[in-house]
C-alpha cells in the first residue's frame, strides 16, 4: 500500500533530499545537488521564499521504502503580479509508479486548495526565480547550472494524472570556437548607432553591490510583462547572491547604459556543474581536491538571464550582450554554451539565438492542472 505524509522531522528531511541519488544512480548525465546545500535551501532561516509564501513537503511511502517525493507551495508573489490564484508544485521525483504519482500529486492539489488556489502549476523548485519545468526532451546531455534533469518517464507520470501544458521552455546550444563574423559587424553597427555602453560587475566590492542592486532592479522592471515572471523579494535577492556570487565571473555580467542610465542587463555564468559532478553530493577533503581542480577546466558557460527595460527595447542592446558574451568567454577556454531557458513564443530571444547558430536541443514544460 503506498502512503503519502508530509515531511516531519530531520530524518524524513534527509530522505526527500536522498531520494533522487537512488533513482538516479544509473544515469550518467544526473548531477548531484550538494547535500548540505539541500538541506538549507528546505530551512526557512537560509532561504527568503519562506518569508512571504508557505511550502509543505511530501513523500510517497511503500512500507518503509520511500519512492517518491513532492513540494507543494503558494507563491503570494506570483499571485500578487498576476492577480490569479496559483499554486505550485516542485521537486517531483518518482519511481515509474502511476498510483504514486497520481497520489503525490493529489496532496499538491488538495493542500493548495486549502490554501484557496484555483490552479496547481509546475514543476517549480520553488519559483521561476529557481530551477524549473520538467525536461521532456533532450535527455542525452547534462543539465547547466540551474537547471533541471529528468527520467524520461515523468512526462507519462504527469499527463495520466491529468496534468496539461501550460508553457515550453527552450534550451539552446552554441559552440564558442570562434566569434562569427556577422555578429561583431552586427555589434559594432549597433554600438555606433546607438548610444549606449556596456561595462561589466566592478570587481570593487562596494561599487560591486551597487551593481548588483541596479541589475536586480533593471530585472524586476524589464521582466514584469514576461509569462509567469515573478519580482525577487529582498531576502530572496540575498540568498541567490549569497550562493552565486562566489561562482560569478565578472566579466560574464554586463551592464547597458544609455545617457548614464541602466538600461538592460546579462548575466553569464561558468558552468559550475562541470564541478558539482565530480563533488557528487559530498563536501569532503577528498571532493573538495577535485572540485578546486575542475573548476580551474571548466569549458562551458550558461546565459542565464538578459533583460532590458522596455523603453529602451529595438536598440540591439541584447544583441550586444551576446556578442561580448562571446568575447570575454572564448579567452576563458569555454568552448560550448547554453543560451537558457527561453519562453517558447519570445520570438525575438529566438531569432538572435539563431544568428549565433545555437539550436534547441531541450525543452522543458511548466504543466497546469485545474483545482476544482
Amino acid at each position: 500500500m503506498i502512503e503519502v505524509r508530509p515531511v516531519q522531522s530531520k530524518a524524513d528531511l534527509n530522505s526527500f533530499i536522498m531520494l533522487p541519488f537512488r533513482l538516479y544512480k544509473d544515469d550518467p548525465n544526473w548531477v548531484p545537488p550538494l547535500i548540505s546545500e539541500q538541506k538549507k535551501f528546505f530551512d526557512p532561516k537560509h532561504n527568503g521564499y519562506y518569508d512571504h509564501s508557505e511550502v509543505i513537503l511530501f513523500l510517497a511511502c511503500e512500507g518503509n521504502k520511500v519512492i517518491g517525493r513532492i513540494s507543494a507551495q503558494t507563491n503570494t508573489q506570483h499571485n500578487i503580479e498576476h492577480k490569479d490564484k496559483v499554486g505550485f508544485f516542485g521537486f517531483f521525483e518518482c519511481e515509474d509508479n502511476q498510483e504514486a504519482a497520481d497520489k503525490l500529486f493529489a496532496k499538491a492539489l488538495e493542500w493548495n486548495k486549502s490554501k484557496g488556489m484555483d490552479t496547481l502549476r509546475g514543476p517549480m523548485n520553488f519559483s521561476v526565480n529557481e530551477e524549473c519545468g520538467l525536461l521532456v526532451d533532450g535527455f542525452d546531455t547534462p543539465p547547466y547550472i540551474m537547471m533541471t534533469h529528468h527520467l524520461p518517464y515523468y512526462e507519462k507520470l504527469l499527463t495520466k494524472a491529468g496534468f496539461y501544458k501550460a508553457k515550453d521552455l527552450y534550451a539552446f546550444y552554441h559552440k564558442v570556437t570562434s566569434l562569427p563574423e556577422k555578429i561583431e559587424k552586427a555589434a559594432k553597427y549597433v554600438m555606433k548607432r546607438n548610444s549606449f555602453t556596456v561595462r561589466t560587475l566592478s570587481r570593487n566590492k562596494k561599487q560591486q553591490k551597487a551593481d548588483i542592486l541596479t541589475i536586480f532592479d533593471i530585472y524586476r522592471k524589464a521582466w514584469q510583462y514576461n509569462w509567469g515572471a515573478v519580482p525577487l523579494t529582498e531576502g530572496e535577492l540575498n540568498h541567490l547572491v549569497k550562493t552565486l556570487l562566489p561562482i560569478i565571473e565578472p566579466d560574464l555580467v554586463l551592464i547597458a547604459e544609455v545617457n548614464g542610465v541602466p538600461a538592460g542587463f546579462s548575466l553569464s555564468m561558468m558552468n559550475y556543474n562541470e564541478v558539482l559532478k565530480v563533488m557528487k553530493g559530498r563536501v569532503n577533503p577528498v571532493t573538495m581536491i577535485k572540485a578546486y581542480f575542475k573548476s580551474k577546466h571548466i569549458t562551458t558557460a550558461r546565459t542565464i538571464t538578459m533583460g532590458v527595460i522596455k523603453e529602451y527595447q529595438n536598440r540591439g542592446i541584447d544583441l550586444v550582450f551576446h556578442y561580448y558574451s562571446f568575447k570575454s568567454g572564448i579567452p576563458m577556454g569555454i568552448k560550448e554554451g547554453e543560451i537558457s531557458w527561453v519562453l517558447e513564443d519570445n520570438v525575438m530571444m529566438i531569432r538572435e539565438a539563431e544568428m549565433f547558430d545555437a539550436r534547441i536541443y531541450k525543452t522543458y514544460r511548466i504543466y497546469d492542472k485545474a483545482i476544482v
